[in-house]
């Protein structure tokens, strides 16, 4: 122990008189108490019986004598003597003063519950003896007190500049702290809050989804799709999350695409009253990838996407126990269009069925009013690119892949358009994205972006069709004037993919590459829209059936023009100037 130190080598010399305040140190308590001190401390292992004994404090104890302590910092009260104090109430106490001639130092044992010089002790707690100023029956004192063991026998010295300081630093960030708690508690009401209303609207869904008696049946969801040779899923009864005690009997098949964010697989959709199953695709978002799967279920279970040329949508799971979340949508054998257009070289009308299908898709999601003109928001998808569409059986296109689609919703605000960033796949993005351009006053721009991708797709889907002649092997837009994945700063400085002249000798091709250039115009506002777009397709089939109708023979139809497109068109070019009519039609300026 240190609690005596210095002190027992001095045991025999003056005692400390007898006072309330402290008492002497025989030689032989002294060795008592060093070597048997510790066995009494409550809570120790010692004597038995004795632990109920309170045990008296240690403290120096001084009479007052000079020191050397000025009064600023810490220092020593150079007090060689350390008492037992006489009562276990008792705490260590440090008395100094400033004279005249110097400073001393008085050092002593005394009850908390006792004023000493008229002062009642209010930070005897402390294991520090940090002095106070205060005024006593002998003037102005700095006092300390403590509860430690010799506590004080260090002084500490707080300068009032300090506490003022210290005072002005907590008054200061008082409301800083104030506010983060009150933001803290916001927060948490907001989450908490947010929390229940999920789990009320979860809990109205479970009562409307509960499976019938008997276990889980999916007749009424397969009854609406098709066998299994992979024709259409109709969405009938689409947009309905999975709230089922017990998840749908898919089986996995077969990995058939991987992307940025998911992956998709054929799978087997079973029928549990018999053994009959229906193939789906079923596309599965790890847990990290919670938000894409959320913005794309949210997309899908608005009502009004249902069309024929958007990808048909049945359910959604969150599959807890595989951490996963699945979108379960129709299946379609032929794959995706880059896929389709990889393995197979097109005619004529399957360019026609292909890209009037994709146009009236693009047409639905930017319209703001349904076929039977009810009110509608238009969505735009921000990420249109062969490998977005699928090719169903009858060789239409369908649209897929809602990650990036965003609701136009007339509340958005600026900020929150501004806050969609630049998204998008870089080889199919718009100028203006590119250059962080877009305008973000007009909700239109966002629906000239889709605009200038399906272009680039219309081209992808004429560069393989067996009608301008030379067909080489597919390449994406741009092909490989850039490099296999570009990045955004790749892409700013590449124009257009080339369209030869020897396309532009079929009036259909012909009429087809003037509306793609007309929807990739790097200047948004003279951009098609994908009404006029879809129309125009349809009026072209419609033109080109009746000049097939007025021919002899199918080659006519066929008529290769030997003029470049540049040059005025003679009269008796009839049916070029026919189809160039339907070109130069007047196309409406927004999608309705």
């Amino acid at each position: 122990m240190n609690v005596f130190r210095s002190s027992l080598s001095n045991m025999h010399g003056p005692q400390c008189c007898s006072s309330s305040r402290g008492v002497s140190l025989p030689s032989s308590l002294v060795l008592w108490a060093v070597f048997f001190l510790p066995l009494l401390k409550p809570g120790t292992a010692g004597i038995p019986g004795l632990s109920m004994y309170p045990i008296s404090q240690l403290c120096k104890f001084c009479d007052r004598q000079s020191s050397s302590c000025n009064g600023t910092g810490s220092c020593m009260s150079d007090c060689d003597i350390t008492s037992v104090c006489s009562s276990h109430q008792d705490v260590c106490v440090a008395i100094w003063v400033e004279n005249g001639t110097g400073f001393t130092v008085e050092t002593l044992c005394h009850s908390p519950s006792v004023s000493l010089y008229g002062i009642m002790l209010d930070d005897y707690n402390s294991s520090r003896c940090v002095m106070k100023e205060k005024n006593s029956t002998r003037g102005m004192v700095h006092i300390c007190s403590c509860s430690e063991e010799e506590c004080n026998d260090k002084l500490v010295f707080v300068s009032t500049k300090d506490q003022a300081l210290v005072y002005i630093i907590l008054v200061s960030l008082l409301p800083l702290i104030v506010m983060g708690v009150l933001v803290a508690v916001v927060i948490h009401w907001h989450c908490v809050n947010r929390r229940r209303q999920l789990g009320r609207k979860w809990d109205s869904n479970v009562k409307m989804c509960k499976p019938k008696a008997g276990g889980l049946d999916c007749r009424d969801t397969c009854a609406f799709m098709g066998d299994d040779d992979g024709s259409d899923s109709s969405s009938m009864h689409a947009n309905n999350l999975n709230h089922n005690t017990e998840p749908l009997p898919i089986e996995l098949d077969l990995l058939v695409g991987k992307g940025r964010f998911a992956q998709v697989y054929k799978a087997k959709l079973k029928q549990t009253s018999s053994a009959q199953f229906e193939t789906v695709a079923v596309k599965i978002f790890p847990c990290e990838e919670y938000a894409s799967w959320k913005n794309e279920k949210d997309i899908f279970f608005n009502k009004d996407l249902r069309h024929e040329n958007i990808l048909h949508f049945l359910t959604a799971e969150e599959r807890k126990a595989e951490k996963q979340y699945w979108l379960i949508t129709a299946f379609h054998p032929s794959g995706n269009l880059q896929e389709y257009l990889t393995h197979h070289v097109i005619s004529w009308e399957e360019l026609q069925a292909l890209s009037s299908s994709l146009a009236r898709g693009v047409a639905h999601l930017h319209s703001d009013r349904l076929a039977n003109g009810r009110p509608k928001v238009p969505i735009v998808h921000r990420d249109l690119k062969s490998s977005n569409v699928l090719v169903k059986n009858d060789l239409t296109c369908c649209i897929c892949d809602f990650g990036l689609a965003l609701c136009l919703d007339s509340s958005l605000s600026v900020d929150d358009l501004a806050n969609s960033g630049q998204v998008g796949t870089a080889r199919y993005m718009a100028p203006e994205v590119l250059e962080a351009r877009l305008n973000l006053e007009n909700i239109e721009s966002f629906k000239q972006t889709d605009i200038y991708s399906m272009a680039l797709v219309l081209w992808e889907m004429t560069s393989r069709c067996e009608t301008i002649g030379d067909v080489k092997d597919y390449e994406p837009a741009f092909g490989s004037k850039v490099r296999q994945h570009p990045y955004v700063e790749n892409m700013k400085d590449s124009d257009r993919p080339d369209i030869p002249d020897s396309w532009l000798r079929h009036q259909g091709i012909l009429a087809v590459c003037t509306t793609i250039k007309e929807c990739w115009d790097h200047d948004p506002e003279a951009r098609l829209t994908a009404h006029c777009v879809a129309t125009r397709l349809a009026e072209i089939e419609e033109e080109l059936d009746k000049l097939s109708s007025r021919s002899s023979s199918a080659e006519k139809i066929r008529y290769e023009v030997h003029i470049p497109v540049a040059m005025e068109i003679p009269e008796e070019e009839v049916k070029i100037f026919e189809i160039q009519n339907i070109i130069a039609a007047d196309c409406s300026v927004s999608d309705k």
